[in-house]
């Protein structure tokens, strides 16, 4: 089921990825987007990207009528551009990119990241909260072990592109590392390009920001 934040019915419309709510919400309180609101997909829909684009639609569907415009804070995640072509059905943007790390990093960064070493694992704040239940149960992990080696054979090395992170992040970040038996980087990246689609969506949606929008580049 979908999880709704503050929505009013009028106004402009995110729908956005469960893993994007709290850096979402953040930029909205941060430019006083007072007209936005979000309503989130699960998260765990990353484990099974092929059904994302028709969850999109339905939600686009059920709140179409309810608020002046709609924009998709997704990327592609893995669809293979199939979240694309449901958004040019229905007429509605979506951020920019091949998925969240590549606008967290800024597509420049993540291109030399890849480069450097395409058998990357990547992290961001949210994944690294909730490893546990999206990774290693998702998975399947915790009841077979022995498919730890299957599913991360090929990689070398774990980059945490760190949003937000609290205390005591990095080092869990490195710990993750660890139990992968994978090298470790840690990336303070901020919000990447997020908060610059954002605020462009806001523009295109004809909302009223009270302030001059925060992009929060790192």
């Amino acid at each position: 089921m979908s999880q709704d934040l503050e929505p009013r019915g009028e106004g402009m419309l995110i729908i956005a990825c469960g893993a994007l709510a709290h850096e979402i919400t953040a930029l909205r309180r941060a430019n006083h987007w007072d007209d936005l609101h979000v309503r989130c997909l699960p998260a765990d829909l990353h484990n099974r990207p092929e059904k994302i684009p028709g969850a999109v639609r339905a939600m686009i569907h059920e709140s179409r009528g309810g608020y002046r415009s709609i924009f998709v804070a997704y990327a592609d995640c893995g669809t293979g551009g199939l979240l694309d072509q449901v958004l040019r059905e229905e007429g509605i943007e979506r951020i920019p990119g091949a998925h969240c790390y590549q606008f967290f990093a800024t597509a420049p960064v993540f291109a030399a990241l890849a480069e450097a070493e395409p058998g990357t694992f990547y992290l961001t704040d949210f994944l690294l909260r909730h490893f546990e239940r999206l990774v290693i149960q998702g998975l399947g992990l915790d009841r077979h072990p022995e498919l730890f080696s299957t599913y991360f054979g090929n990689y070398r090395k774990l980059v945490y592109l760190a949003q937000a992170p609290g205390p005591g992040s990095e080092e869990a970040g490195r710990a993750v590392a660890k139990r992968m038996g994978l090298d470790y980087e840690y990336r303070a990246t901020g919000y990447g390009t997020l908060g610059d689609s954002l605020a462009a969506a806001v523009t295109r949606g004809s909302l009223r920001p009270n302030e001059r929008a925060v992009s929060w580049h790192r």
